[in-house]
């Protein structure tokens, strides 16, 4: 069977599952991964192993598999990817609101900004953190201050949800040393100082677009902010009304989310800039890990309640209620992930790299296209980027009239264009914010399509008139 065909079904299943019969998200997702996994043949995931880049005894293992064991290990590896920094930042993200940390920093945030430029100040905040950091980190540890924010203005909780997402989200794809504008720009022979700057000036102009188009819908839709397991709306306004003595420290209040950014970071960019056997490179390649970086983090972070709780019963009450809110999270993400890589394995990559190969159209518009048909396919960018720039190599090989800078901004936008429900950071958003899935669409999916489709006008503009070829 064709794998289109497979991907249309296996999408039509999961939708009628979550919208029409009203099951479980992670119930949905695993039944429609199934009906995925049954209905794609061995030959099909023989090819997409071995376009991935598995020898041909290891692809031929792969099909082997039995359904039942596919699914484990795709579950799996989701789960064994984010599970802990979802638990970690679960415990980190409650400690602080119960703390009173993540209101002493608004309160911080507003002084320092005003009230009118926070929102702004939220959209910078997280593009900068994201470019050493995963997006999905700087979600987990920006999302408190979020909630905390809204209590004093219920009505801006949609602009500031979507001011975090949009700065995080166009950094992943665009600015190097995240793997995929990393992965692309070797593979183009693009100077990694090249790569940041044009990620830099095009991550700016489609975030700039992402923050208009949250004015707009948070004006058009209204999206309430809701309790959720770890946290209800009454007691983060308790924490509204205390007096700043009543409240830990600035300092010791930002660093739970100060310090697994300047780790993770100091990992990055130790291990580009010094020798992999000195000593600061070898205890940040520990430190600077991302699940070791946020234990460190919830370690500092419970610390902080507890002093101001001084409550073993409400302290072990909090922490439970954390990682009870987390252990939903993690299943419904990995479900969504097991559900698109069993889409990976119909070989959907292969399959829009010959369809391509027969279409003669303009280069940046096709590596868009290509990278966005990819990524809405099976819901990984990293991927997306990856299958797109293996179609176009063949013609990079033939010549460009620009720099080829510009067709690897255009693939990391393309990579961009629609996350929904096979993409594990759509859950991730959906669940700790408390959204239902067609808000989640409005607020996410739409407003990656508008940064995304502005980024590809951005690049074909400036290799036009700034063509450096």
């Amino acid at each position: 069977m064709d794998p289109i065909i497979i991907i249309l079904i296996g999408t039509a299943v999961v939708l009628f599952c979550i919208i029409r019969l009203k099951l479980n998200a992670a119930v949905s997702l695993l039944l429609a991964a199934l009906v995925t996994a049954l209905l794609t043949t061995p030959d099909l995931i023989v090819a997409y192993a071995q376009n991935a880049g598995k020898s041909e005894a290891e692809a031929l293992a792969m099909a082997h598999l039995s359904v039942g064991k596919r699914l484990a290990n795709a579950f799996g590896s989701t789960s064994g990817r984010i599970g802990i920094l979802i638990a970690l930042a679960s415990v980190i993200g409650a400690a602080l609101m119960r703390s009173g940390g993540a209101e002493r920093i608004i309160r911080g945030l507003l002084r320092l900004f005003g009230r009118k430029n926070t929102g702004p100040a939220l959209l910078a905040g997280s593009f900068t953190l994201a470019i050493p950091v995963f997006f999905d980190t700087v979600f987990y540890l920006m999302i408190p201050l979020v909630k905390s924010l809204t209590v004093r203005d219920p009505r801006k909780f949609s602009l500031y949800l979507m001011a975090i997402i949009a700065g995080g989200v166009m950094a992943h794809s665009l600015i190097p040393p995240t793997p995929g504008p990393l992965f692309v720009a070797e593979e183009l022979g693009i100077d990694l100082g090249a790569m940041i700057i044009g990620g830099l000036v095009i991550g700016i102009i489609t975030i700039t677009a992402g923050y208009f188009y949250a004015l707009w819908a948070n004006k058009r839709w209204d999206l309430p902010m809701r309790d959720t397991p770890d946290i209800s709306i009454e007691d983060l306004k308790q924490f509204s009304t205390k007096t700043s003595g009543e409240l830990p420290s600035l300092g010791l209040s930002l660093l739970p989310i100060l310090l697994p950014i300047l780790l993770i970071t100091g990992n990055t960019f130790t291990g580009i800039l010094l020798d992999k056997g000195a000593p600061l490179t070898k205890i940040l390649a520990v430190a600077g890990e991302a699940n070791m970086a946020l234990f460190i983090s919830a370690v500092i972070a419970m610390w902080l309640l507890w002093r101001q709780l001084k409550d073993s019963k409400l302290f072990q009450k909090y922490i439970t209620e954390a990682l009870t809110s987390a252990g939903m999270i993690i299943l419904i993400t990995a479900a969504g992930g097991t559900f698109g890589q069993m889409l990976q394995q119909t070989g959907i990559g292969v399959r829009i790299g010959e369809m391509a190969a027969h279409y003669q159209v303009a280069i940046l518009p096709m590596a868009f296209l290509i990278s966005a048909v990819v990524r809405s396919a099976q819901g990984s960018a990293t991927v997306a980027m990856v299958t797109a720039m293996g179609v176009m190599s063949g013609v990079v090989g033939a010549g460009l009239a620009f720099h080829p800078v510009y067709l690897a901004l255009a693939i990391g936008c393309g990579s961009k264009i629609f996350a929904w429900m096979n993409d594990s950071a759509f859950w991730v958003i959906t669940r700790m914010s408390g959204m239902e899935v067609p808000e989640a669409i409005r607020h996410f999916s739409y407003l990656l399509v508008v940064m995304a489709l502005v980024g590809l006008a951005a690049v074909m503009i400036f290799s036009t008139i700034l063509p450096f070829a």
